[in-house]
């Protein structure tokens, strides 16, 4: 897979490294690609350019890109990138950093943004999946925010600990993705059962987190108004 991110600042150098290590091609765009930066990441592609001028995304391949990230400290330039990327160049998948969470309304498919990641309500969310067991927290919200991400830690006293995942009917437009059981993932069957402080991933809709958040942790008070 081919990606190319604009930034190379801390954030975007560190989805480098990630990306290099799992056999990807990488390109870094980034107006200060000086040598230290470079000899930071030198396994991957530079190209010292201002990514969001149409010139220099010509001159990256944007084209040829199977996902583009735009990971700079400014808002106003991951979007532009995100939207020349996605109408430009038609990059099959963009990501895009949110720096400012006040911002985050603007980060929909109407700017090209496939997936938006916002590194403070990630944080918050590591943290409060850390602090509540029983409690949905949202990871990641998807294409202009019709479907989610979502976490929840299964609690000792849920009235669905012990079932078979097969057994449990879950809200609609839910479905278990993944089960992290001491530390290891288990990738779902109807067979596996939901066993207590299991960490349960889930895809839904913002519809139906209460739903589920309600059926399998009773306990929670509900509503809650969530924007992880």
């Amino acid at each position: 897979m081919r990606v190319i991110i604009a930034g190379a600042g801390s954030v975007g150098r560190s989805i480098a490294r990630e990306l290099l290590h799992n056999g990807h091609q990488v390109l870094l765009v980034d107006r200060e690609a000086d040598d230290l930066r470079v000899a930071r990441v030198p396994d991957a592609s530079w190209l010292q350019a201002d990514a969001a001028e149409i010139s220099a995304l010509e001159e990256a391949g944007m084209s040829s890109a199977d996902v583009c990230v735009a990971a700079t400290g400014d808002d106003k330039v991951n979007l532009v990138v995100s939207l020349l990327a996605k109408t430009e160049f038609g990059v099959g998948r963009t990501v895009a950093r949110v720096n400012n969470p006040k911002n985050e309304w603007m980060f929909d498919e109407a700017w090209g943004v496939d997936v938006a990641v916002s590194t403070p309500r990630l944080m918050t969310a590591l943290v409060e999946e850390a602090v509540s067991v029983g409690d949905l927290v949202q990871i990641f919200q998807f294409q202009h925010g019709q479907a989610t991400m979502v976490e929840l830690t299964l609690p000792v006293d849920s009235p669905h600990a012990g079932k078979r995942a097969g057994d449990v009917v879950f809200p609609p437009d839910t479905v278990l993705v993944g089960i992290i059981r001491d530390d290891h993932p288990i990738a779902p069957s109807r067979d596996d059962s939901l066993e207590a402080n299991d960490e349960l991933l889930f895809l839904t809709t913002p519809e139906s987190e209460d739903a589920l958040e309600s059926m399998l942790s009773p306990g929670q008070r509900i509503p809650r108004g969530r924007e992880l």
